[in-house]
């Protein structure tokens, strides 16, 4: 298969660290990958429970995730390649640190 696909990241961030990781986030790390990647969305906790259901929920022993990144990519080809090299570039290393 090598059409376009949709990647979902979710992340659990814990409590004591969530609002510095918004601000991160929207301030600094979400302009650049939006710039940078085809980000189609990205979400943040906002105090609501989740809501589990289905008929075998699974609630990680870490939580609900937290944050989430939907980014859109040509291929897996593309993301494999287009994610380490973003990965390894000086303004995402400078973002991460």
């Amino acid at each position: 298969m090598s059409g376009p696909i949709v990647e979902i990241r979710d992340y659990t961030i814990e409590a004591e660290w969530l609002e510095a990781y918004r601000q991160w986030a929207e301030e600094i790390a979400a302009p650049w990958l939006k710039a940078n990647l085809d980000v189609i969305d990205f979400w943040m906790d906002c105090g609501i429970d989740a809501d589990v259901g289905g008929s075998a929920p699974n609630v990680s022993p870490n939580g609900q995730p937290n944050v989430c990144w939907i980014i859109r990519w040509a291929s897996k080809e593309d993301r494999d390649k287009g994610f380490a090299a973003f990965g390894s570039s000086p303004e995402w290393q400078a973002i991460w640190a």
